[in-house]
């Protein structure tokens, strides 16, 4: 069997292929999926990459498969690990690292100022695949970036550097870091001016980089073997794919619960009554990841959040005696009902620290209203991908429950008039790397997966 496009997802545990045919022709065809242990910390991706092909052959009844292109994204390894050092943490910090999640980054240490001696032994001890490094506004304070900079050369690592700060540092940096055993990437600067953020470019430069030295991290040496489109990391993929939906249906928000984590990405200018009283400013595509709302690896975490004996109350059995059968998908009854409490607890508090609030300031001319955080208000789709909201019975209820938990009417949350999408075929990664090459056929795709109009 011959088909035109296979995009493999090389995630921390699971290698994931989902397989394209047809493309470029009225009626693509998705034709199918299969998944193996990812096996990069065996020393070579290829053989995860192979056992998901082999399963996907199993699946569809073939005997091979033969595909003219291989797309990837990648969060394996750790994903995409980097640390980043701005100025002043409010603004140039907050800047850079909206750039860096929103790219799919993991990051591992946020600086503000100058960097320490314990500041460079962390980024030694992390050894992350990319640092970035911002501070400043345009034709602004320029010692602080400059200084940073000569710090991060003084460890003489083999890591790219991303520089995103002051326009005028552009050719320091170059000197800095002319002789240094990895590139340097600049990019405009991710805060220009004052409440201005610009984190687009650096976004597509991060990728970029990640695609460049991907293949350097340990068991992924082989990985342009088989692949030979774009590698993204997989967050940012999704992240793509959020985009492409926006300009669809508008404003729109994705969660993905992980066995590990929570990401939410929200696409939204919110609304004009907000923005006139927000503190400072918020990126339109903005991405966060919960580290503690894994509703596998991490499920203690969200079991302690919403309290053991309100848990058993709740659902009327031994929670103890399910965490501990527990193996990653749910099989009986008892351990359904007790992932979709969990994933409703990680939906509600990654959302909760995803989305801005209304504050109230007093002072000598009475009381003022401000608003601070992302706003959510206006919100017209909630949509739904990874194994939990894909696959759980009340995964339609479990993102319902978003607008219905805004009681103080303080959080900018969605409101209960959002609709609610799923991912049905758990694609949106795989559309995500599919839009870079084939935007009709992905937009097409996600039209079947989430079983709505889009064009």
């Amino acid at each position: 069997m011959k088909i035109d496009v296979l995009v493999a997802e090389i995630g921390s545990t699971t290698t994931l292929v989902n397989a394209f045919h047809n493309i470029g022709t009225d009626n693509p065809e998705f034709f199918g999926q299969g998944q193996a242990p990812t096996t990069v910390l065996d020393g070579d991706v290829r053989i995860g990459l192979k056992g998901a092909i082999e399963d996907l052959c199993k699946n569809k009844g073939v005997s091979s498969i033969e595909y003219e292109e291989m797309l990837a994204t990648s969060s394996a390894a750790g994903g995409l690990k980097m640390t980043v050092h701005g100025l002043v943490y409010d603004m140039t910090v907050k800047a850079a690292r909206e750039a860096a999640l929103g790219a799919g980054a993991n990051i591992h240490l946020v600086t503000a100022g100058r960097l320490r001696r314990t500041d460079l032994q962390k980024i030694k001890e992390i050894h992350p695949n990319l640092i970035m490094i911002a501070g400043g506004v345009d034709y602004g304070e320029r010692d602080t970036a400059i200084y940073n900079a000569e710090m991060i050369r003084s460890l003489d690592l083999s890591i790219p550097i991303i520089y995103a700060g002051n326009v005028e540092n552009q050719d320091e940096m170059r000197l800095i870091f002319e002789d240094a055993k990895a590139p340097l990437y600049i990019v405009e600067n991710v805060y220009p001016k004052i409440d201005e953020l610009n984190v687009e470019p650096a976004r597509k430069i991060i990728q970029d980089a990640f695609e460049d030295h991907i293949i350097q991290a340990p068991g992924m040496e082989h990985i342009r073997d088989m692949v030979g489109g774009p590698i993204i990391p997989t967050p940012g993929a999704v992240m793509e794919c959020a985009k492409l939906l926006y300009e669809y249906l508008g404003d729109l928000m994705v969660l993905d619960v992980g066995g590990a984590t929570t990401d939410l990405h929200s696409v939204t200018d919110g609304s004009e009554e907000i923005s006139r009283i927000l503190v400072s400013p918020e990126p339109k595509a903005k991405r966060t990841v919960e580290g503690d709302l894994g509703v596998y690896l991490n499920m203690k975490n969200i079991v302690n959040s919403i309290g053991r004996d309100k848990l058993e109350e709740e659902l009327d059995f031994d929670i103890d005696k399910v965490m501990e059968n527990y193996k990653f998908v749910p099989q009986t009854k008892e351990e359904v009902r007790f992932v979709e409490r969990l994933t409703k607890e990680a939906v509600i508090k990654a959302t909760e620290r995803h989305a801005g609030r209304i504050r109230y300031v007093y002072g000598p001319t009475g009381r003022s209203t401000l608003a601070e955080g992302k706003d959510l208000s206006q919100i017209k789709y909630i949509i739904g991908t990874g194994g939990a909201l894909t696959r759980l019975p009340e995964r339609i209820n479990i993102m319902k429950a978003i607008a219905r938990h805004n009681e103080t009417g303080l959080l900018l949350f969605p409101n209960t008039e959002a609709e609610i999408l799923v991912d049905n075929d758990y694609i949106m990664a795989s559309l995500g790397v599919l839009s870079k090459r084939y935007r009709d056929a992905a937009v097409y795709f996600l039209e079947k997966s989430l079983r709505q109009k889009l064009v």
